[in-house]
């Protein structure tokens, strides 16, 4: 049980690592002539939600671009699980192919339901928007889409702090978006 629960933890940072590389990597510029992550990620979904009052929902079609597309998801964690599977197969547990699968799966469940609820707040909060957790992230995904190439984390900004891509707060005052879970991501106020 302590393996397991040791390569979930380390799943959940591996998990974060991989989003941060398809998030910078494949969702905002093409790969050759997979352009299809790029076209509904960059083109589409930033073009749509934007860090001004855009940010939430104002059209109701504008709903089916805020997910990944249905298949993303099984797709993203067979992919992931292969390593865990190879170092399985050598020491001849499925331990590390249980805790990283199952860890990823735990991760992309909730990037999407995260990322749902960042765009389409409630006005009766979601439990999960009354925490302080998801404030913060809210702020640093409103940060992203202000600044693309900032901040491409979404559950766990793990691999932004690694990698020098964290911004906290914005470099200049901009209309951003309000509401009860939206922290003000403005730069701070220097006092003389």
């Amino acid at each position: 049980m302590l393996l397991f629960s040791i390569l979930f933890v380390s799943g959940i940072l591996y998990a974060s690592v991989l989003e941060w590389l398809l998030h910078r990597y494949v969702m905002h510029r093409p790969v050759g002539s997979f352009r299809y992550p790029f076209e509904t990620h960059a083109l589409v979904h930033h073009r749509t939600f934007k860090a001004d009052h855009t940010y939430h929902l104002i059209h109701e079609k504008d709903r089916e671009i805020i997910p990944m597309a249905w298949w993303n998801g099984p797709v993203l964690i067979l992919i992931s699980s292969i390593p865990a599977a190879v170092a399985s197969l050598i020491m001849g547990s499925w331990i590390p192919w249980l805790a990283i699968t199952a860890s990823v799966a735990a991760y992309y469940g909730a990037y999407e339901y995260m990322h749902w609820c960042m765009h389409v707040p409630k006005d009766k909060r979601r439990v999960v928007e009354r925490s302080g957790i998801f404030f913060r992230l809210n702020g640093h995904h409103l940060l992203h889409h202000r600044y693309m190439g900032k901040n491409f984390n979404v559950v766990l900004p793990f691999a932004d702090l690694i990698f020098g891509t964290l911004l906290l707060r914005s470099k200049i005052h901009f209309k951003q978006a309000s509401g009860p879970s939206v922290p003000n991501v403005q730069p701070r106020e220097v006092r003389a």
